[in-house]
C-alpha cells in the first residue's frame, strides 16, 4: 500500500564537460538538498549531483527536532512541515506490561515550534527540490553518478557517470552529503571509526487508523515482542513508524518477509485494528565518524562524515546542522568576506557535536540493547526504580533525544567580559520568544549578523550587522539573561557569537571579525 507516490525527476545530459562551477554538492538527499538551499538562497549558484531520481524511499529520518524547524523556517518551509507532520512534545516508557513514567519535552510556552514534528523524509526532500528549483541557482542533475574524485590544492576534479556516457566537472568547493555509503569518502580513501552494534532492528512504516495519541512510545519486553524492544511513531497520512528489535541471530531476509511481519505488528496491535504494511527494512546500527570533516576543498556532511543509530533522533537533525553551519560561512569565503581559514571552524564547531551525538547514540543503544546479564539487570533495575523513583527517570535512556548543540570553546565565540550568569550561554543556539508582532527569529537577519539590543539605543551602522531592539522583561529577556542595555550578538546560523552588559560599535565590530575568520 503506498499513501505517497514519488516524483521521478527527469534525467538531462550534461553540456558542460570540463567547465568549473564555484561549489557541486554530491547527494540529492536531506542534508545535501538543505546544503544547496542554504547556499542558493544567500545568493550562490550550486550544482547537485545525484544517482537515482527521485526522493528517499520509507520514512527513513522522521523525528524533525526544534532546531531543525528552525533551519527550515529560515529555508521557507517549516510552516509546510508542520502543517503535514504530526506535532508532539510528549512521550511515554513501558516495562513489561505497565507505564513506567511519561515526559514533556517542551514544557515551557512561547515557542513557535514544537520539540518535535514527525513526517516522512520524503515529503521534506521533495520541498527542498521546489524550493532549490524556485531560487533558479541550483543545478539538480538527476541520474548523475560521481565515478571519480581528485582533490587538488585549489579545487576538485570529479568524474560523473550518467545514462548518456561520463564527463568532467571541477569544483572550487565539493560538498560531500552522499549518506552512509558515501563514495566521495571511498575514493578520497578516508576511513569511518566507531562502533558496529551486533543487534538488528525491523523497522516498518504500518498504514492504520488508529486512536492512540500523537507522543512517542517506547516499550521495554513487551508482552507482545518478548526479548526486545519496541518504539512507534505517528506520521502524517496515518503511517506509523514501528521499530522491533530483533537481535543479532535473526535472519534478515527471513524477517522481511511479510508474513512475519505482519505477525509481530498483529501481536502489538491486537486482532481488531485493521492494518497495512508500507515500507519495511532491516537495519544494523553504527555510531562512527571520519576523523576529519574537511579534507582540502571537499567537506563532507550528513551520514557521509558521521552516523547514529536514529534511537533519539541524531542522524537526520544533525545533518541538517551541519548544513546550516557550514552554508554561510562557505558564502562568506565565496564573497571574499572571510578567509578560507574560516571553513576551519567547520571541524572544530561540528566534530565535537558529531562527538556529542554518537556518544548519547551509543548509550542509548547500549542501553536498550544490553549485551550482558550485569548490564540487564542494571537496566531492569532502573526501569524498575523509575516507576515510583524521580531520580531514576534520567537513568532511563531509549534515546537521548536530540537537542542543537552548544558551540563550547568555538574559536568564532567572543568571550564575555563580564558573567553572564543566566540564560543560553555563549555559542549555543538562540532560544527563540513569542513577541507581540511574532517571534524572535523571524526578526534575525536573513544572511547577515543581528545584533539584540535590549531596550537600548542602537548603535551607529556595522557593515554586516542588522540591529533589532528587543524587550528587556519578559520572555526574550529571561531567555537570554539580559536587562536594559545589554546585547547579545548572533551569527548568520543563529547561534550566540558575543554579548556585553554595555553597547560598544568597536567592540561588536571585532567580535564579528572574529566570527568571520578575520582575527586570528
Amino acid at each position: 500500500m503506498a499513501t505517497f507516490v514519488p516524483p521521478h525527476y527527469p534525467f538531462r545530459p550534461a553540456t558542460d564537460d570540463g567547465a568549473r562551477h564555484s561549489v557541486v554538492v554530491v547527494g540529492g538527499g536531506l542534508v545535501g538538498l538543505t546544503a544547496a538551499l542554504d547556499l542558493a538562497q544567500r545568493g550562490q549558484h550550486v550544482v547537485v549531483l545525484d544517482d537515482d531520481d527521485t526522493v528517499s524511499t520509507g520514512s527513513r529520518a522522521i523525528c524533525f527536532a526544534k532546531r531543525t524547524l528552525e533551519i527550515y523556517d529560515r529555508l521557507g518551509i517549516g510552516a509546510a512541515i508542520r502543517d503535514k507532520g504530526t506535532t508532539w512534545n510528549t512521550g511515554r516508557v513501558y516495562f513489561g506490561e505497565r507505564e513506567v513514567y511519561g515526559f514533556d519535552l517542551l514544557a515551557e510556552r512561547g515557542h513557535r515550534n514544537p520539540a518535535f514534528v514527525n513526517l516522512q523524509q520524503y515529503y521534506v526532500e521533495h520541498w527542498l527540490v521546489e524550493a532549490c528549483r524556485a531560487t533558479g541557482r541550483v543545478d539538480l542533475r538527476w541520474k548523475h553518478r560521481v565515478a571519480g574524485v581528485a582533490n587538488r590544492t585549489d579545487g576538485v576534479a570529479l568524474t560523473v557517470a550518467t545514462p548518456a556516457g561520463s564527463y568532467t566537472i571541477g569544483a572550487d568547493w565539493l560538498l560531500a552529503a552522499d549518506g552512509a555509503r558515501s563514495l566521495v569518502r571511498e575514493a578520497l580513501g578516508l576511513d569511518a571509526v566507531g562502533k558496529v552494534f551486533h543487534d538488528r532492528f525491523l523497522i516498518a512504516d504500518v498504514v492504520m487508523h488508529a486512536d492512540l495519541p500523537a507522543e512517542r512510545r517506547f516499550w521495554f519486553e513487551p508482552p507482545f515482542h518478548r526479548g526486545g524492544s519496541v518504539l512507534l511513531h505517528r506520521q502524517a497520512d496515518d503511517v506509523w513508524r514501528i521499530d522491533f528489535q530483533l537481535g543479532w541471530d535473526a535472519d534478515p531476509e527471513a524477517e522481511r518477509e511479510p508474513s512475519r511481519v505482519e505477525a509481530r505488528v498483529r501481536a502489538m496491535l491486537g486482532p481488531d485494528i485493521p492494518f497495512a504494511l508500507e515500507w519495511v527494512s532491516i537495519y544494523t546500527f553504527r555510531c562512527r565518524r571520519i576523523e576529519k570533516f574537511r579534507h582540502g576543498r571537499t567537506i563532507f556532511l550528513g551520514d557521509a562524515a558521521h552516523q547514529v543509530s536514529p534511537f533519539g533522533a541524531r542522524g537526520g537533525n544533525g545533518g541538517v546542522q551541519d548544513a546550516d553551519n557550514l552554508g554561510w560561512k562557505l558564502d562568506a569565503v565565496l564573497r571574499g568576506e572571510a578567509p578560507e581559514t574560516l571553513l576551519d571552524s567547520y571541524d572544530s564547531e561540528r566534530i565535537p557535536a558529531a562527538d556529542e551525538n554518537i556518544l548519547n547514540s551509543t548509550r542509548s543503544t547500549d542501553f536498550i540493547t544490553p549485551k550482558n546479564e550485569a548490564a540487564r539487570a542494571y537496566r531492569d533495575a532502573v526501569l524498575e526504580l523509575a516507576a515510583s523513583h524521580h531520580f531514576a527517570r534520567p537513568l532511563v535512556n531509549s534515546g537521548r533525544l536530540s537537542r542543537p548543540a552548544v558551540l563550547t570553546g568555538s574559536p568564532l565565540s567572543t568571550p564575555d567580559e563580564t558573567p553572564w550568569p543566566a540564560g543560553a550561554p555563549l555559542g549555543a543556539a538562540a532560544p527563540d520568544a513569542e513577541l507581540d508582532d511574532g517571534y524572535l527569529l523571524d526578526r534575525t537577519a536573513a544572511n547577515g549578523f543581528t545584533l539584540l539590543v535590549f531596550d537600548g539605543d542602537l548603535c551607529g551602522a556595522i557593515p554586516g550587522v542588522q540591529q533589532v531592539v528587543v524587550p528587556a522583561a519578559g520572555m526574550v529577556a529571561e531567555r537570554y539573561g539580559a536587562g536594559r542595555g545589554d546585547a547579545v550578538l548572533l551569527r548568520p546560523d543563529q547561534h550566540i557569537a558575543a554579548r556585553w552588559r554595555r553597547l560598544d560599535p568597536a567592540a561588536i565590530g571585532r567580535a564579528r571579525d572574529r566570527a568571520l575568520g578575520r582575527l586570528a
